[in-house]
């Protein structure tokens, strides 16, 4: 069976509401691919339908290239983590997976495994309807390992970890991916994914909005930007205005603007400008040749966080209105 999850075309309505709206994408063995967007955006539905748990109006979604209601023992195919929650709360955590293990003819060995790979094995004859959040993501994680698939889809599964779950499922998802199986991981935590996913699939509003590498997402975002930390900043400004570049504080809300030039620089007196248009090296040339004095000169690297609002900032469905953009949209 081919390690890939591959979802062409989706369409899905319920009702008025367009959940999916043409959704397209490949996940790929061999690499974490994380799946991000807005709140209603679709993953949630996406992953439904790749599951045959809601069927689509339009399109296909193939495990292994193959519709997931034909698979035999699908567990040995692909395991997947929805709803921590979905659990009879008075069976043990052993029972639990146990009972799931003999609807797929897996083991009792087996279960005994991923109880211990998940850090359970304390607790593993303990009621699951007593866990903690962070218990029940485990042994969600469990149970999506039970039958050792090459395909493993995650929603959210470092939601209630504490601070050594977290560096745990890091390292989980990592290894995973590196046996060569195929990792989709829905997360809200853009931090996470940018030290664990190789791979990005943004969407918004039922549609894929980017399809590519973490790295390459993040040098896009980066732009030609160079940051300059300077106490003499109306010479650094004067200095780099002749090279037809454009300089901005590198603060939230700008209080004064000020044109040089081609230069428009926005700031508040701030001692750090960020420089676009110009590599680093030029930068010090041009800084060094005016005499401008300056204790740091270093190439912008954007977080995938700023990447990921930079593309979903027109996307995004449900928004505060106590934020800038939110009293924007509520107009």
């Amino acid at each position: 069976m081919r390690a890939t999850i591959e979802v062409n075309g989706l369409r899905k309505r319920f009702g008025s509401t367009v959940a999916l709206d043409g959704m397209s994408f490949t996940v790929r063995p061999g690499q974490v691919t994380g799946f991000v967007g807005p709140n209603g955006a679709g993953k949630s539905t996406t992953m439904r339908v790749v599951l045959g748990l809601d069927a689509a109006d339009e399109g296909t979604a193939l495990v292994g290239g193959r519709p997931y209601r034909s698979l035999r023992d699908p567990l040995s195919h692909v395991g997947a983590l929805l709803d921590a929650a979905a659990l009879q709360p008075s069976r043990t955590a052993r029972n639990h997976l146990l009972w799931l293990a003999h609807s797929q003819g897996i083991g009792t060995r087996r279960v005994d495994e991923v109880i211990e790979q998940v850090g359970l094995g304390p607790a593993a004859r303990r009621r699951a309807g007593g866990f903690s959040l962070g218990m029940r993501q485990r042994l969600g994680i469990a149970a999506a390992l039970l039958g050792d698939p090459p395909v493993l889809m995650l929603d959210e599964p470092v939601n209630g970890l504490d601070p050594e779950g977290v560096v745990w499922m890091r390292g989980l998802l990592r290894s995973l991916a590196a046996e060569g199986r195929a990792v989709l991981v829905s997360s809200h935590l853009m931090s996470e994914l940018e030290g664990t996913a190789a791979h990005v699939v943004v969407v918004g509003r039922g549609r894929v909005v980017a399809d590519t590498s973490v790295a390459g997402l993040i040098e896009a975002a980066s732009g030609r930007r160079v940051r300059v930390r300077t106490a003499a900043r109306e010479r650094a400004i004067a200095a780099l205005a002749r090279a037809d570049v454009a300089v901005a504080a590198d603060v939230g809300v700008a209080s004064d603007v000020t044109v040089a030039g081609d230069v428009t620089v926005a700031g508040d007196g701030n001692d750090m400008l960020v420089v676009s248009g110009l590599p680093t090296e030029r930068v010090v040339a041009l800084l060094n040749a005016n005499a401008v004095p300056f204790s740091e000169v270093a190439a912008h690297r954007a977080t995938l966080e700023e990447a990921y609002m930079n593309l979903t900032g027109e996307v995004v469905e449900f928004r505060a209105a106590g934020t800038a953009a939110g009293r924007e949209a509520a107009r």
